[in-house]
């Protein structure tokens, strides 16, 4: 069972379930109705934060009107000092060690926001320890990872949502996909993902570690290495952990698993929502590097080594294709045998989007599209934590769970071993594993360091 009192989820539970009554359209905002009336902090669910970075003051600032933050967990001491003084009134408990919040019995909900080295680790423990848990998108740095985050998830029952607010923005790839299961562009053919691309950079040289920060804790299950530093002449930090750790396979998987855990996610929201069900079985294309590659691994150890273009096609039984590129407009175009749409986070536009003025979506499209989960009208972020909370509360699984998360990551992993490996891959979506190459197939997966091993 959940640790807050009995009380508290009575009352938001009641809270909710007359909102959803209030309307047929599925429209209605949690946030209105919990905001204004869960004004003590006595009444808010209380949550530990794994990570006070930019991405946890983005999710803080979307959700801080439901949540009383009580712990955080940072290795830099002055990120977790500065978030504490701004977020939570400087009342919250803070430490280095992440079990510690875990541990707690006074946290409702984890809030997992580190690097993407140390997202799987956290979360299982989360899970273990009876705690409900949001995560930064991707969720894994490895498939593997993926494996044990969903069987885990599956025997606690435990919810997870994966920060792929994407889902919840209602206006634009909500509504896309609504458009895709109302049948507006029939069978769909190609989906194509554009995400842009990744920087390079110079030689970084071995720096002294900033004062506060353990970086060999901030490396964590990662290999241990020298923290490297350089300071451009945009007055911009470039190094291996904070800002640019994502340019790094070591931590990250570049734009394929940043930008591509979004894209990728709504290509393949849209094949299931028309009738895919079978997996992708092989993914080919090229990439460039800015460092040479021997055995999947980078020569050079002293500047950012991830895929900076990249152009990858995934194919699937019936014919049908994802394209995952760095070029053109960065957003998700879909084609069918009846139109094409494109949608990103500023615009949706095609013809059938254009057909909707004489023939619009049924009135609860939108809403079924999003399972009939009470909808937040004011931003995606917003919203995607309410969608949370409220699955917390309802014990149910979220809008982006850990399992079709995972289906969609899959594609971005493979791409990123695709692309250290400079070949095509063939994959097998029941066994999740590449076939017919075992060089690659044990990229599945990576060694953990001595001492960061998952606590089971």
């Amino acid at each position: 069972m959940n640790n807050f009192s009995t009380n508290r989820r009575h009352f938001i539970k009641s809270t909710l379930t007359g909102v959803a009554a209030a309307s047929s359209s599925g429209f209605f905002s949690i946030q209105r109705s919990l905001a204004d009336e869960l004004k003590s902090p006595n009444e808010r669910m209380t949550v530990g934060l794994i990570g006070s970075g930019g991405i946890a003051r983005s999710n803080m600032n979307s959700s801080k009107q439901w949540l009383k933050i009580v712990a955080i967990a940072d290795v830099d001491k002055g990120r977790r000092e500065e978030f504490n003084a701004r977020y939570a009134l400087g009342k919250a408990t803070l430490t280095e060690d992440y079990r510690e919040v875990i541990e707690r019995d006074d946290v409702d909900v984890i809030h997992v926001a580190t690097p993407d080295h140390w997202h799987t680790k956290p979360v299982i423990e989360a899970m273990l320890a009876g705690k409900d848990v949001y995560c930064e998108k991707p969720l894994t740095l490895t498939i593997d990872e993926g494996k044990l985050i969903r069987k885990v998830q599956k025997e606690t029952g435990r919810v997870v949502q994966v920060g792929t607010q994407q889902r919840s923005q209602f206006d634009l790839f909500v509504k896309a996909m609504a458009i895709v299961a109302e049948g507006r562009l029939g069978r769909i053919q190609q989906v194509q993902a554009a995400i842009g691309a990744a920087p390079s950079c110079p030689s970084l040289p071995v720096s002294q570690t900033p004062s506060g920060l353990n970086f060999d804790r901030w490396l964590g299950p990662a290999p241990k290495v020298d923290y490297r530093q350089l300071i451009d002449d945009q007055g911009e930090s470039l190094s291996n952990c904070h800002y640019t750790f994502r340019w790094w396979y070591e931590y990250s998987g570049g734009k394929l698993t940043d930008w591509g855990a979004h894209h990728v996610d709504i290509c393949n929201w849209a094949l299931k929502l028309n009738g895919q069900t079978e997996g992708p079985t092989s993914i080919e294309g090229v990439a460039t590097h800015p460092v040479k590659f021997e055995n999947g691994y980078p020569v050079q150890k002293d500047r950012f080594n991830t895929a900076t273009e990249f152009k990858f096609v995934v194919k699937y039984p019936n014919g049908t294709e994802m394209i995952i590129r760095h070029d053109t407009d960065n957003g998700v175009l879909i084609t069918g045998e009846k139109g094409r749409i494109f949608v990103n986070r500023k615009k949706l536009v095609g013809k059938p989007v254009e057909n909707l003025k004489h023939n619009p979506l049924p009135e609860d499209a939108i809403a079924k599209v999003y399972r009939n989960f009470p909808m937040e009208e004011n931003n995606a972020r917003t919203a995607h934590w309410g969608n949370f909370l409220h699955c917390v509360r309802e014990r149910k699984l979220p809008i982006s769970d850990v399992h079709s998360h995972m289906e969609m990551l899959n594609i971005c992993h493979l791409a990123g071993i695709s692309a250290r490996f400079a070949r095509p891959l063939k994959w097998d979506p029941v066994t999740e594993t590449i076939l017919e190459d075992e060089e690659a197939n044990s990229f599945l997966s990576r060694p953990y360091r001595q001492g960061y091993e998952i606590e089971m």
